[in-house]
């Protein structure tokens, strides 16, 4: 356990459920004075009051830890607003549809922001039948290489994991993909928005200057 629960979280839970420090004291069977020292940071809570303290909140004792309470309005929420947490230690890949509290190795996990592909981390996407074909121009050492490639629709996820010293390439499903995702374990996390008139041909573009240029006609014709 790199940390433990503060008073700021535990003042900021109790009153957002509009509770007073004696009503919070008595639902834990402690007093209200030592409720006052944990959110003046004098004091913190035994352990053993982690679980009691988690279910009065109705949080996770990891989101305690954290601070960061865990808000899922609609848990049937669009796929294309996925979330990927990948661990620096092991590279376990976790994707969750909502937000989550993950931990990892001891480490809590934040989830990876995407960022639009470079000339470091091309993408090149053929159409082969009802597939994409998908390569990207990137080295594959047991120190540097692409982890994995994701496609993302409105109702669905298709995930390929990729391995160093193997191809940088991937075929996945064409049907409904909006977004084609892909994690180098330097550099993070990778978008690419698939476009039709660009993605659905049987070529890819190896001038990234070009499909720039392509993707912005293309986007003032459906705009």
């Amino acid at each position: 356990m790199n940390q433990y629960i503060t008073g700021a979280v535990i003042k900021e839970l109790r009153e957002k459920n509009k509770m007073t420090q004696c009503q919070l004291a008595e639902a834990l069977g402690v007093s209200d004075k030592a409720i006052s020292k944990w959110e003046t940071g004098r004091s913190y809570p035994d352990i053993t009051l982690l679980e009691p303290i988690s279910k009065i909140f109705r949080v996770s004792i990891t989101e305690l830890f954290s601070g960061n309470a865990i808000n899922n309005s609609n848990v049937v929420a669009n796929m294309l607003k996925s979330k990927f947490y990948v661990c620096p230690v092991c590279g376990n890949v976790i994707h969750s549809v909502g937000q989550a509290a993950v931990n990892c190795h001891g480490i809590l996990l934040n989830p990876e922001e995407a960022e639009p592909t470079d000339e470091q981390h091309k993408i090149f996407v053929e159409c082969i039948e009802d597939e994409y074909y998908v390569r990207i121009e990137h080295e594959m050492t047991k120190a540097h290489y692409i982890s994995f490639v994701a496609a993302l629709s409105p109702d669905r996820i298709e995930m390929v994991k990729l391995y160093p010293e193997g191809g940088a390439e991937a075929r996945l499903k064409i049907s409904g993909v909006r977004k084609i995702l892909f994690y180098c374990n330097r550099d993070g996390l990778f978008e690419h928005e698939v476009i039709k008139g660009i993605d659905n041909r049987n070529k890819s573009y190896d001038d990234v200057a070009e499909r720039r240029e392509l993707e912005e006609a293309a986007r003032k014709i459906i705009g």
